[in-house]
């Protein structure tokens, strides 16, 4: 049986779901008005983070989602950028 798609095409299939899961039950958590339903969509949210920075985590091994590291300027400038921010 021949494969259809590869490993590579299965894991960024799976981490735009993810990406896409967070950002629905995000917006279903800030825009529930009730605490005890919020909180069973921020336990889900959390459980598909979990399983997002998993995903992620097996495609950086396997060379699928490579990161370069950061020039020493680039991470300098961001920090400045975003120093207001952290006060």
């Amino acid at each position: 049986m021949k494969q259809i798609y590869t490993e590579k095409e299965i894991f960024q299939d799976a981490l735009s779901a993810q990406k896409g899961a967070t950002n629905h039950y995000n917006t279903f958590m800030n825009e529930c008005d009730h605490s005890n339903v919020r909180d069973a969509f921020r336990k889900c949210l959390e459980q598909e983070h979990a399983i997002q920075e998993e995903v992620f985590e097996t495609m950086h091994k396997k060379g699928y989602y490579p990161t370069p590291a950061a020039q020493m300027q680039k991470i300098e400038e961001t920090k400045q950028k975003f120093a207001c921010c952290a006060k």
